[in-house]
């Protein structure tokens, strides 16, 4: 009764927020990635050609789909990860928020409708797809749990190395 009384009495005296305040803030998964360099797959695939080496082709949606977001901290955010990735991948990411003030401009629209076309026709958040320099796909994955290791190793699966 004691414990009631008390935390009554704390809920009674902690200020009332409105609600957009006590909402978390949507940060867009892509600005807490720095190594995100492409968001068009027509440059991406370039960039694979002329460095051998294959696409990582991310699709999220950064205001809506916790999955993304977890896959975004957890994964593609951390150090061991953007470490693997330098000598290794071209990284690309398309992200499809839904709130109005998260659009991306029109010619991103129309990059990310592109790259969704050939990669993602499904619709499917999050998707890495891994892509190889001739073009082809190798393999698509949603969420990875275990870090930078877990999706490191599904891309020792695809790529054997």
């Amino acid at each position: 009764m004691l414990l009631r009384v008390a935390l009554l009495g704390a809920l009674a005296a902690a200020p009332l927020l409105p609600a957009a305040a006590q909402t978390a803030p949507t940060t867009a998964p892509a600005k807490l990635v720095a190594n995100w360099g492409l968001n068009d797959l027509a440059a991406a695939q370039a960039q694979a050609k002329a460095t051998n080496r294959p696409i990582v082709a991310v699709f999220s949606g950064s205001d809506w789909c916790a999955p993304c977001v977890k896959y975004e901290r957890e994964v593609f955010a951390q150090p061991a990860f953007v470490a693997y990735a330098k000598d290794r991948l071209v990284l690309a990411h398309f992200d499809y928020p839904q709130k109005p003030q998260n659009q991306p401009a029109p010619a991103q629209l129309k990059r990310n409708e592109a790259a969704k076309a050939q990669l993602n026709r499904e619709g499917e958040f999050p998707l890495a797809v891994v892509v190889a320099p001739d073009g082809k796909i190798l393999g698509k994955i949603g969420y990875v749990s275990g870090g930078p290791a877990g999706f490191e190793a599904y891309l020792k699966t695809l790529l054997g190395k």
